[in-house]
């Protein structure tokens, strides 16, 4: 299998790629390979199409091959997006983020609650046992709470009382530390 695995990267390594790398430099001559100034792209689907491929035929080093796959992928790179108000335009205090306080709950020990992801999602296409499942809560780790401290007022850290509490016995914890 993994001798397999290695000869069709081989191949794929040392088939000819056609390459129009450099048609926005001007400096082409450094490209020994090159005998023409600038190509169109070329994708590798010609081969397989049975199109015949252009004069401009390079051979790409195995180095390469990170920098071609990684130019059709997206930038990894991305930070998630947190749009936390340090000081807001009206009183200039810190705001809380609307979508952590619908989606989680703080209780009173410091720990966070939330629903499981998809439970709300193509009911009729899930199985009744996995819809139970769905519907419990989870327990925050402790970086995702600590997280969402900092995107929250203290508003929403206080404690609050209802009357017939679900949450009650969930509030209080001993022996854990946040």
């Amino acid at each position: 299998m993994a001798a397999l695995l290695a000869r069709k990267l081989s191949g794929l390594l040392r088939s000819p790629l056609t390459v129009s790398l450099y048609a926005r430099t001007p400096n082409v001559a450094r490209f020994s390979g090159f005998t023409q100034a600038a190509r169109p792209l070329y994708v590798r689907a010609a081969p397989a199409l049975g199109a015949p491929l252009p004069a401009t035929v390079c051979q790409l080093s195995r180095g390469d091959l990170f920098q071609r796959v990684s130019a059709c992928l997206p930038p990894l790179s991305q930070q998630p997006r947190r749009s936390l108000t340090y000081y807001s335009v009206k009183k200039g205090k810190r705001k809380s983020v609307k979508s952590v306080t619908q989606r989680f709950m703080s209780l009173h020990c410091g720990l966070w609650i939330r629903r499981k992801a998809g439970y709300k999602k193509k009911l009729w296409r899930k199985k009744p046992a996995r819809r139970k499942r769905l519907r419990e809560h989870v327990f925050c780790n402790k970086t995702q709470s600590r997280m969402l401290d900092k995107m929250t007022s203290p508003f929403w850290k206080r404690r609050n009382w209802f009357v017939d509490d679900p949450y009650q016995k969930y509030h209080d914890r001993v022996n854990l530390k946040v």
